[in-house]
């Protein structure tokens, strides 16, 4: 028998998760070099949130981007192209007075002093979103809402409405006691939410104070082991900044080439990082939030779920550009389940993670030919001792 509904029940998530956060039209480097010297540029999208909203797409999970593009040319193409990787755009707002962002960056490594970035993002469409410019019922509408600490960076309407998302509701009054039957409580997504600490962004250097405020807000949270030092002065590690973030039910520490180490009620998990040959380091951040939130959905533990969120990482790093494909689950489902030695001895290189679901050949000679040839390796020599039994025994 269905139990009748009550004007009070949450409705039912729509999709998997809902991204909010500004995309912005990103112009490639054609060449290494000063973006003085840079002859011209390739056009292409990026944006903490669209760029986790995407890569979920493509794994097949559902995914909604919410957000406010200006009413031009550079907005048509991001609601496009977020909307050719299978996310759903229909509560994008367009912008008739405002522009959408748009930014330059050399072919370095961000944390490089080589590296330069030229944004022109202020005034943007996206820096309006508020909580009246924004569909209330459609933030609510996954069972995850991811978010990152930029938009609270891009105006003061941003930071209102990004407090109002993370507030923790406790009771709301529902006219019936707690014995009523009715819980009384509204309802809220999952909330998750990676740091993405960016100094030029904040006009005082002490208001990044703001995300850790955000962070404990959240459920679920991303940050790096650096991150937290930059902004917070927290340098003695993960578990330090574990004791300073007690409030999400899960806390993920990003240690770079060193790994990760996630923290929930049931304890806490490192996992290192696979190595990775880097053609850009750019939107590896983004792609291992992804990973684990795909990995976390399917309801993996802890562990794979970090190994996930490495393998997703590696996809990006060993592509130009900030969007990159997911692997597919079948190859990182094989390959998280690698045991310790086998997963240390990684090495991925660019297409490793890429060729679909079969086992990728890496080819003799090289770097990367200890990748996922580990595992055949392993499996090579287990057959050549049975062979060498056979021959004993005969």
């Amino acid at each position: 028998m269905t139990r009748p509904s009550r004007v009070d029940d949450p409705p039912a998530p729509e999709v998997d998760v809902v991204c909010l956060g500004e995309s912005m039209v990103t112009f490639l480097p054609s060449r290494p070099g000063r973006l003085a010297d840079v002859p011209s540029f390739h056009r292409a999208i990026g944006g903490a949130e669209s760029n986790v909203a995407c890569a979920l797409a493509r794994a097949g999970h559902t995914a909604r981007w919410i957000s406010r593009v200006g009413a031009d040319g550079f907005g048509d193409h991001l609601v496009a192209a977020i909307a050719a990787s299978g996310v759903d755009v229909s509560h994008v707002r367009r912008d008739p007075h405002r522009p959408t962002g748009v930014y330059f960056r050399t072919a370095g490594d961000r944390g490089t002093e080589a590296h330069e970035v030229a944004y022109y993002r202020a005034g943007s469409a996206a820096s309006a979103m508020s909580v009246t410019t924004l569909d209330p019922a459609a933030i609510r509408s996954g069972r995850v809402l991811h978010l990152s600490g930029i938009t609270a960076a891009l105006s003061d309407d941003c930071l209102t409405l990004m407090h109002e998302v993370t507030k923790r509701h406790t009771k709301r009054h529902s006219g019936r006691g707690a014995s009523g039957g009715a819980s009384g409580r509204r309802r809220r997504p999952l909330v998750s939410f990676d740091v993405n600490h960016r100094p030029g962004l904040w006009r005082d250097p002490h208001d990044a104070r703001i995300l850790l405020d955000l962070a404990r807000g959240a459920d679920l949270v991303f940050v790096g082991e650096d991150e937290a030092a930059e902004a917070w002065g927290l340098t003695g590690g993960p578990d330090a900044i574990r004791a300073a973030l007690p409030e999400p039910g899960t806390l993920v520490v990003k240690r770079g080439a060193a790994g990760a180490v996630a923290y929930d009620s049931d304890g806490r998990y490192a996992q290192p990082a696979p190595r990775a040959e880097v053609v850009a380091a750019v939107g590896a951040g983004d792609a291992f939030a992804a990973g684990f939130l795909s990995a976390t959905f399917r309801g993996l533990p802890v562990p794979t779920r970090i190994r996930y969120g490495h393998l997703w990482a590696a996809a990006a790093l060993t592509v130009p550009g900030d969007l990159a494909a997911p692997p597919s689950p079948a190859l990182a489902d094989r390959l998280a389940a690698l045991d310790d030695t086998a997963w240390q001895r990684l090495h991925l290189g660019p297409g490793d993670l890429h060729l679909g679901p079969g086992r990728p050949d890496l080819g003799p000679g090289r770097p990367g030919q200890t990748t996922m040839a580990a595992e055949r390796q392993a499996k090579d020599q287990e057959v050549h001792q049975a062979m060498d039994q056979e021959v004993h025994r005969a």
